[in-house]
C-alpha cells in the first residue's frame, strides 16, 4: 500500500473520526439504554428497600417510586425492540447488526490507515467529548 502523505493523512483522520463519531452514537443511542436499565435497577432496589418505601406511611413517595419503576418497564420495552427482532433476545434486529458491523469495521479501518495509538485517541477524544455534553447539558440526542 502506498504511505499517505501528511495532507492526506490529516483527510483521512477526519473522515474516519467522523465515520467513528456517527456511528458510535447511533449505536450508544441503543446500547446507553442497557447500561440505564442496569443503573435504574440498582437505584430502584435502593428505593423500594428503604424505610420510607417499606413503612408506606408516604403514599406520595412510594407512588413516585413506582411511577419510576414503571418509567424503568417502559424503557426496556422500548429498547428490546430497537436492538432484537424477537422476545428470546437471540436475532439481532438488521440495523443494529449493520451499526455493530459497521462499526467494528471502522475501527479496524482506523488501525490499518492510522495506527493502534490513533484508534485509541480518537476513542479518548469521544469519550471526552461525551461526557463533556452531558457535564454541560447540551443536547446529545
Amino acid at each position: 500500500m502506498k504511505s499517505l502523505d501528511s495532507n492526506q493523512k490529516n483527510l483521512t483522520r477526519r473522515y474516519l473520526s467522523w465515520c467513528y463519531k456517527t456511528t458510535k452514537e447511533d449505536l450508544d443511542r441503543i446500547d446507553r439504554y442497557f447500561t440505564q436499565l442496569t443503573v435504574d435497577d440498582f437505584i430502584l432496589n435502593k428505593l423500594r428497600g428503604s424505610k420510607e418505601f417499606k413503612v408506606s406511611a408516604n403514599k406520595d413517595f412510594a407512588k413516585l417510586v413506582n411511577d419510576f419503576g414503571d418509567y424503568r418497564n417502559k424503557k426496556e420495552e422500548r429498547v428490546l425492540a430497537q436492538k432484537f427482532e424477537n422476545q428470546a433476545r437471540k436475532v439481532l434486529q438488521p440495523q443494529y447488526l449493520y451499526l455493530q458491523k459497521r462499526f467494528q469495521a471502522i475501527e479496524a479501518a482506523i488501525v490499518h490507515f492510522l495506527g493502534d495509538k490513533e484508534l485509541k485517541k480518537i476513542i479518548d477524544a469521544y469519550e471526552r467529548e461525551m461526557t463533556t455534553r452531558i457535564l454541560q447539558s447540551r443536547e446529545h440526542k
